[in-house]
């Protein structure tokens, strides 16, 4: 919608600002380990899932040696875990949580605190998900010729394109994110970021400042948790309201 951002917007600009890189590194060390773990080996070339979270580490400029001495542990990387959550939030918004951990109870136990602190609840398998569609995401700079720029990305065969404020977004089947990545480059285009992301099909807009505050600060919690490694929400705000509590 005109005037609204999306959480994953509002979320990618909150991360330009984040001077955590510590923690922010520390999870994408997870997020490589636990790629390596259930992707198939360290060889990015073979495993997808390795290599778009070792892109995602180098766009987050984690140091080259940082990454290399992951990559020489392999599969050592002890009992970490990939697990997911479903839950409902303040205002009735639909989360997903993808964790890495290795300690599913403790994790858990603490991911469902966040959600009933803030008048939420977690769900059931399922409850969520059926209103997200798997995605590969690759967010492209804009030029000041945005409309020639869409038009050349329909030519290359993007058919889900949504013009952001921080870019284009360009959404994909997930096992076609690294050959479109590709794809942009060689045609020109400078790429900001490309992910794996979960889409909501359907957005829930929060149009009041103090419940949009409530939902954002909610969402930030989650985002801080030292075992998650990503939050979707189907959060869309006007900007208007984002502007007077950002």
């Amino acid at each position: 919608m005109s005037g609204h951002s999306k959480w994953s917007t509002i979320k990618r600009q909150k991360e330009v600002t984040d001077k955590a890189k510590g923690k922010l590194f520390s999870k994408l060390a997870k997020a490589i380990g636990i790629a390596i773990k259930t992707g198939g080996g360290i060889d990015p070339e073979t495993n997808s899932k390795l290599r778009v979270a070792i892109d995602t580490a180098r766009m987050a400029n984690m140091p080259k040696a940082n990454i290399e001495r992951i990559l020489s542990k392999g599969a050592e990387i002890g009992d970490l875990q990939e697990v997911t959550y479903e839950g409902f939030g303040p205002e009735g918004i639909a989360v997903i949580v993808e964790s890495t951990t290795d300690n599913r109870n403790r994790t858990g136990q603490e991911i469902k605190g966040i959600f009933e602190r803030a008048g939420g609840h977690l769900a059931g398998r399922g409850a969520v998900s059926f209103n997200y569609e798997p995605r590969g995401l690759v967010l492209v700079k804009k030029s000041d010729k945005v409309e020639e720029q869409m038009l050349k990305l329909i030519d290359l065969g993007a058919e889900e394109i949504e013009d952001t404020a921080d870019g284009i977004e360009i959404f994909v089947p997930p096992e076609l994110l690294g050959q479109f990545k590709e794809k942009l480059l060689a045609s020109g285009f400078g790429i900001v970021s490309s992910e794996l992301t979960q889409k909501p099909k359907n957005y829930l807009s929060i149009e009041n400042g103090l419940k949009a505050a409530k939902v954002l600060s909610f969402l930030d919690t989650l985002s801080e948790h030292d075992d998650v490694q990503k939050v979707f929400a189907n959060v869309d705000i006007p900007q208007d309201i984002l502007a007077k509590i950002s």
